[in-house]
C-alpha cells in the first residue's frame, strides 16, 4: 500500500539541531530503511552505468536524454546539476529512472552564455541549485504541470536568479554560469562542510538560515542521503552566504516541527512521473 506524503512527513524523528553562523540543520530519519533499492546520479556516473547527453545533435534547452543501464533504478533529484556538452542544466524535478532504460527528461539552463560542445556526454556537477531558487523553479514547474502537464520550468526566472546570485557574490563568468559561483566560493562552503556532520541512520535535513526556515530534504535510503549530504549542504550553504545577516549563537533556532506540520497540511496534486511512481 502506497504511504501517504502527509504520514511521511509527520512520522520524523529530529536529531539534534547543529548550527554554524546563520545556518541551522535538524537531522531527520525515519524508523524504516524501506523502497526500492536504488543508485544516486553520482553513483551510477561514476560506475559508468547511466549516460547522459543532448537529446540530438542540435540540442533542446529544456531537454536532455539519459540512458540507465543498472540493473536498478537511478535517482535524479530535484535541483542537481549536470555539467558538459552544449550548457550546463540542472533537474526540473526529482526523477526514479527505471532500471535498464532510456527517457528524455525535463531541464533548465544554468549557464546562460554558452551553446557549444565541450563533451559529447554529461558529468555530476556536484552541485544542487541553491534552496530559494530551486523553490521559484518549482512553482513555475507546477504552473506548467496543472496547465499542460509537462514538467517545464520558466527559463528566465532561472537566469534571474542565476544573475542575482552573481551580483550578491561579486562573481561572474565568462558563460554566466552557475556552477562559477559555487566553485569561486569553495573555500566559504567549504566551512560549512567541515561544521555539520552526518549522523547514523539520518537520511534528511530540515534547514533555517537566520532563524528561518528554507526548506528540507528526505530520501528513503541512508546510503543514498549520505551519497548526497555534502551536495545539499553547499546548496543550503550557498543560500546562506547570499542571505547572511546573524552570527552564531544570535537565536535559539525555532522549533523545526511547525515548517513540516503546515506542509502537511497543504493539498497534495499528483501527476505521472517522467519516471518511476507519481510526481
Amino acid at each position: 500500500m502506497e504511504e501517504s506524503v502527509k504520514s511521511v512527513l509527520q512520522g520524523f524523528a529530529f536529531g539534534e539541531v547543529q548550527v554554524f553562523k546563520n545556518m541551522a540543520i535538524h537531522p531527520l530519519s525515519l524508523a524504516a530503511d524501506g523502497g526500492l533499492a536504488y543508485l544516486t546520479l553520482k553513483e551510477a556516473l561514476e560506475q559508468t552505468l547511466l549516460t547522459v547527453t543532448e537529446v540530438s545533435a542540435g540540442g533542446s534547452v529544456p531537454e536532455l536524454k539519459v540512458a540507465n543501464a543498472a540493473e536498478v533504478p537511478v535517482l535524479l533529484l530535484d535541483g542537481e546539476e549536470l555539467a558538459g556538452a552544449k550548457q550546463n542544466r540542472v533537474l526540473n524535478t526529482t526523477i526514479l529512472l527505471k532500471e535498464r532504460s532510456e527517457v528524455v527528461i525535463p531541464v533548465s539552463c544554468t549557464e546562460r552564455g554558452r551553446w557549444s560542445y565541450e563533451s559529447r556526454a554529461f558529468r555530476d556537477s556536484d552541485t544542487v541549485m541553491s534552496p530559494r531558487l530551486r523553490g521559484e523553479k518549482a512553482k513555475t514547474v507546477a504552473i506548467s504541470l496543472s496547465a499542460t502537464g509537462q514538467f517545464r520550468a520558466d527559463q528566465g526566472k532561472v537566469w534571474d536568479g542565476i544573475r542575482e546570485m552573481e551580483h550578491k557574490t561579486q562573481v561572474t563568468s565568462r558563460t554566466g554560469a552557475m556552477k562559477a559561483v559555487y566553485e569561486a566560493k569553495t573555500g566559504d562552503l567549504d566551512e560549512y562542510l567541515k561544521a555539520f556532520r552526518r549522523l547514523p541512520e539520518q537520511k534528511g535535513i530540515l534547514v533555517q538560515i537566520n532563524g528561518g526556515p528554507v526548506g528540507f530534504d528526505f530520501l528513503s535510503k541512508e546510503k543514498a542521503f549520505e551519497t548526497l549530504f555534502p551536495k545539499l549542504i553547499k546548496s543550503y550553504a550557498m543560500e546562506a552566504l547570499l542571505d547572511r545577516k546573524l552570527e552564531a549563537g544570535s537565536a535559539a533556532p525555532p522549533d523545526p516541527s511547525a515548517f513540516l506540520n503546515e506542509a502537511a497540511r497543504c493539498e497534495e496534486k499528483r501527476y505521472p512521473s517522467v519516471g518511476l511512481g507519481s510526481d
